[in-house]
């Protein structure tokens, strides 16, 4: 992820927001303009590809921040959240033709109304072109992992939607508990810890396993939160307090956006749970000023070198097979990134041996891709590269579903003679 911020080309910001003038209106009018605890910041779409001009970034999902725009009128809410949706479209539309820059958005939800949320959600992915949708840890306290938002996670699933989470103020919760310590500097942590958890502890992730959920913020507390859950899992499923959880499963559909300025710490804590190519770069602008954002690049490049974040190499061949389904309206933007990142692995990475994607004939949209490595070294330096971090990122949204297949060779003496006949 990082290494593609130091090359400053192709970097998708999965975590930055649009604050248009519409939005604030209508926050201000319901007086909820310092419900968060601070004043939302300006905004604007020129400023904005300014900032990715400056700062190296092709493409930014853009998401409404918090307040969700919802104060007790239902009918008020899926009326603004479809105005809004609409103009993010407009947004996201209308760019010079001559910028290297792009804006996409993933679309908010009128809940606490699922119905209307599912409705939203196709109409916004069907007909405005959104990459996926926006969920609020909690939308005054209906919290992510409620029963009662299992069929707007199984249409998600359905859909191989992209799921941007994004914390938001507790509800319903005693002011002075953020009167000391305002609410972005640990609340929205245990917020996104808490909704995490909470669809964890009632299997929501594997139970719907085609979403990807990008957590933001390196993953809050979920690095101290999980294997605490882990570890007591046994004794409260053995009371009943909780049923089936299937930890591996949960964790392979979360993503992590390293918004926030994560130390080297915090990164290295972060990948105990998971693996460099599930980290997304997210600057949380206009939150985060640009000079900040830039400065924060760098700082980002010196600690994901492999000095800092080591792997521990192994000997021998690391070969493997990726099975993707691919959306069939991106399929040629992807068979484009799919050639140029296997191309430019094996001519660039001494390491790489072999990435060779294939099209099924008779399904187009089935891709397979035959992956081989020198050694585990070489495929952990591989992840880090700024060529596969821009794949990675960039083609997210087009992917429906990725199986990564681990292979032994049964033969390995004769692989120098198979290339060498390509001589």
């Amino acid at each position: 992820m990082c290494a593609a911020m130091s090359a400053m080309a192709q970097v998708t910001d999965w975590h930055s927001h649009a604050i248009p003038d519409s939005y604030r209106e209508l926050v201000a009018r319901h007086g909820s303009l310092l419900d968060e605890g601070f004043p939302l910041p300006r905004w604007s779409a020129e400023a904005h590809l300014q900032l990715m001009d400056e700062a190296g970034i092709e493409t930014s999902v853009l998401t409404l921040p918090a307040p969700h725009p919802y104060w007790g009128d239902i009918e008020e809410t899926k009326r603004e959240v479809r105005r809004l949706n609409e103009e993010m479209a407009e947004i996201t539309n209308d760019q010079s033709p001559i910028t290297n820059h792009k804006l996409a958005f993933c679309a908010t939800l009128p809940l606490p109304d699922v119905d209307a949320a599912i409705a939203e959600a196709r109409y916004a992915m069907d007909s405005l072109g959104a990459v996926g949708v926006k969920l609020a840890t909690n939308v005054y306290g209906q919290y992510l992992g409620d029963s009662v938002l299992d069929p707007l996670m199984q249409f998600l699933s359905d859909r191989h939607a992209v799921v941007i989470l994004h914390p938001h103020k507790p509800t319903p919760v005693n002011a002075q508990v953020m009167q000391q310590t305002p609410l972005a500097m640990q609340e929205y942590l245990s917020e996104t810890t808490r909704a995490v958890c909470n669809m964890l502890s009632r299997n929501v992730l594997a139970r719907y396993p085609n979403m990807r959920v990008i957590v933001p913020h390196a993953g809050a507390f979920l690095p101290i939160a999980i294997p605490r859950m882990r570890s007591l899992y046994p004794v409260m499923k053995q009371n009943g307090l909780v049923g089936e959880i299937d930890f591996e499963a949960n964790i392979a559909s979360l993503w992590f956006d390293l918004a926030g300025s994560p130390s080297d710490e915090t990164v290295q804590a972060l990948l105990t749970l998971t693996t460099r190519d599930h980290l997304l770069y997210g600057s949380d602008y206009p939150y985060v000023a640009p000079q900040v954002i830039k400065n924060n690049m760098e700082r980002m490049k010196s600690y994901m070198k492999p000095s800092a974040i080591s792997s521990q190499s192994s000997d021998g061949l690391i070969i493997r097979i990726a099975e993707i389904e691919v959306h069939k309206k991106y399929l040629n933007e992807y068979l484009a990134a799919a050639h140029e990142v296997g191309a430019t692995s094996v001519k660039e990475e001494e390491g790489v041996i072999c990435i060779f994607p294939m099209q099924v004939k008779d399904k187009p949209t089935t891709i397979r891709i035959v992956e081989i490595y020198r050694d585990e070294a070489a495929y952990q330096s591989h992840l880090q590269t700024p060529h596969f971090l821009a794949y990675k990122q960039g083609t997210l949204h087009m992917v429906e579903s990725l199986r990564l297949v681990p292979v032994d060779a049964l033969a390995p003496e004769a692989m120098p003679l198979i290339f060498e006949k390509l001589k």
